[in-house]
């Protein structure tokens, strides 16, 4: 260890002695705000003189060095702190103990950013002194993602020590006049960052398990919200020109619509219970449903006609179970369906006529999907397994076992190589199509992912699960891209640039590709639509659009005009928001 790094950390454990003294004599500490109460603990006190340690190590190496980055870190830590603000609305500290209570704005909390960025700047310099590369700025970022979210406030009272001798950082933060400089001073950095060769991952782990990771800026924003269903939407398709979206619904209609604009167009009448799939032909001429009522109903597009119901043998039904899922060959030919009887149909999409039955599951087959190139159909049932069948012969070449739940969606991707499940058991699993080898498996999810899609370009997965968390996903890295606030059903339009997801109650959500640096209009109307929500969404998920909209406009990641003018009215939506909130009078902001 060089004698600096023995320096930092003397710093370091001076301070966390100091965190401990503060417990003792304290005793219980809390904060609370408008996000509830959370308790303090000693440990998180003792952290807290940890990071006044670090912090005070930071400024000794800037005082010493005469190091302009560490005011870089303490100006990003500025912004935070006042951004965790107006997220949290009022804080205060409380210690019965010794009588302590005192109100916490934001001017405090932008000052306890600051002496955070400074303690992530003496980190960075431990770090570096102990030959790991890792700029402050990068440092910090890690540490504000775990401050910006709800599980991790009590993470950031340890810092509270901190800030109560901070008054000249206070000062020096009150009003935030720092942006213009610190916008520089991060150029700087990220210039110098440029020269930083990262280390080798030395992980082989086999098959490879990637977990959730942010690696970009959020890019897609819901741009309108679809409303006609009186009931949950099971199911979507969108048409292969992109311009036509149909929808199933348990209301039992099949509702169509203009993509583009968003206007309802006709809706299909006629299936006697809930609709739990559509597709829509190849040459976008024909739609398919099929329903609890156990029926399979055709209808042309463009004259909204009414073509045939699929009967097998002398059956007035399609299936002898619910229909949950209907696809057809890329050529068109054929129509394949799936059923709680645990069969799979094959059907001639002309004649309606039944070609072949398909038998192997033991349970519901819940999807089916067949391969661009028309070679390999793939189904997923609640027996927990995928089967592969080869179109040719129609024989089962391959059943794959490693899911822990139901199977419920299964997508090819466009190069008929890779196949994509979702489970019940909260995973999404890539496969070799024709060897069924695992390839990686997707863990981020929290309950059962009941639907994915893949972009066209095969770059992007959509997966969503059962409570209401819609995810993006690089397929080529397995890395979280986003968070979305969205049901299942999903589907990417053909150029890729819309996804269409299911809303809360009846409605659709359209999500729109936006570039974070190129946004050309200032967000308006209700607050609800300026979030990009539903208005009765839950205050969670108001939340987390919140947050994806802050780092998607504030000034601090884009300086245009039109991003600030958003900005202003992002911060008076959820403004709005709070106030209907406390109006309701709710208690827990997770609910």
């Amino acid at each position: 260890m060089t004698q600096n790094s023995k320096t930092g950390a003397a710093f370091i454990a001076v301070g966390t002695i100091a965190g401990a003294g503060v417990s003792a004599t304290v005793g219980g500490m809390g904060l609370a705000g408008g996000f509830g109460a959370v308790g303090i603990g000693t440990a998180p006190v003792v952290g807290a003189g940890a990071v006044t340690g670090a912090a005070a190590y930071g400024a000794f190496k800037a005082i010493a060095e005469g190091d302009t980055a560490a005011f870089a870190t303490m100006g990003i830590g500025a912004v935070g702190g006042a951004g965790v603000y107006s997220v949290v609305g009022g804080m205060g500290l409380v210690a019965p103990k010794v009588g302590l209570a005192f109100g916490i704005g934001t001017v405090p909390m932008a000052g306890l950013g600051a002496v955070v960025g400074l303690a992530a700047y003496g980190i960075a310099k431990l770090l570096d002194e102990s030959g790991i590369s890792e700029t402050p700025t990068q440092l910090f970022e890690r540490m504000e993602e775990k401050v910006l979210q709800m599980d991790y406030y009590s993470s950031a009272v340890m810092e509270l020590e901190a800030f109560l001798t901070g008054e000249d950082l206070n000062q020096k933060f009150a009003v935030l006049e720092v942006e213009d400089e610190l916008q520089a001073l991060k150029a700087k950095f990220k210039k110098k960052s440029e020269f930083v060769t990262p280390k080798p991952s030395t992980r082989n782990i086999e098959p490879e398990i990637k977990s959730l990771t942010t690696e970009i800026p959020e890019t897609w924003r819901c741009v309108r919200t679809l409303k006609g269903h009186l009931a949950g939407v099971n199911a979507i398709a969108i048409s292969p020109d992109g311009t036509t979206l149909v929808s199933g619904s348990d209301d039992r209609q099949v509702n169509l619509w203009n993509l583009k604009t968003g206007k309802w167009l006709y809706t299909f009448s006629g299936q006697a219970e809930a609709v739990l799939s559509v597709a829509i032909s190849p040459d976008g001429q024909q739609i398919a449903s099929g329903s609890v009522d156990r029926k399979i109903s055709t209808w042309q597009m463009d004259t909204r006609k009414f073509l045939q119901t699929l009967f097998y043998l002398n059956s007035p039904y399609s299936h002898n179970g619910f229909v949950n899922s209907v696809a057809y060959s890329p050529d068109g030919k054929i129509l394949a369906s799936g059923s709680t009887d645990k069969t799979i149909r094959i059907w001639g999409r002309y004649t309606g006529t039944l070609k072949r039955t398909l038998n192997g599951h033991s349970d519901a087959v819940l999807s089916v999907t067949i391969s661009p190139d028309g070679k390999i159909l793939a189904s997923g049932s609640a027996d927990k397994t995928i089967r592969l069948w080869d179109i040719k012969t129609w024989q089962q070449h391959c059943v794959i076992t490693e899911h822990l739940a139901a199977v419920n969606t299964v997508v090819i991707s466009l190069d008929s190589q890779t196949l994509i499940s979702s489970s019940t058991d909260t995973t999404i699993k890539l496969w070799n199509l024709y060897t069924g080898e695992l390839l990686s498996t997707l863990i981020g999810h929290s309950d059962a992912v009941l639907s994915v899609a893949i972009s066209p370009d095969g770059k992007t997965l959509a997966s969503a699960s059962r409570d209401g968390i819609i995810k993006l996903w690089n397929l080529h890295t397995g890395k979280l891209l986003q968070t979305l606030s969205g049901c299942s059903p999903v589907a990417f339009s053909s150029d890729g640039k819309i996804l269409v997801s299911g809303g809360n109650g009846g409605s659709l959500k359209i999500w729109s590709q936006m570039q974070s640096f190129k946004l050309d209009t200032v967000l308006s109307g209700e607050w609800w639509e300026v979030l990009g929500i539903d208005k009765g969404d839950r205050p969670k998920v108001v939340k987390l659009a919140y947050h994806q909209l802050a780092r998607l406009y504030h000034p601090d990641i884009n300086n245009s005009a039109i991003a600030k003018a958003s900005m202003q009215a992002i911060n008076q939506a959820y403004k709005e928001f709070q106030k209907q909130l406390n109006a309701h009078n709710y208690i827990n902001f997770d609910k």
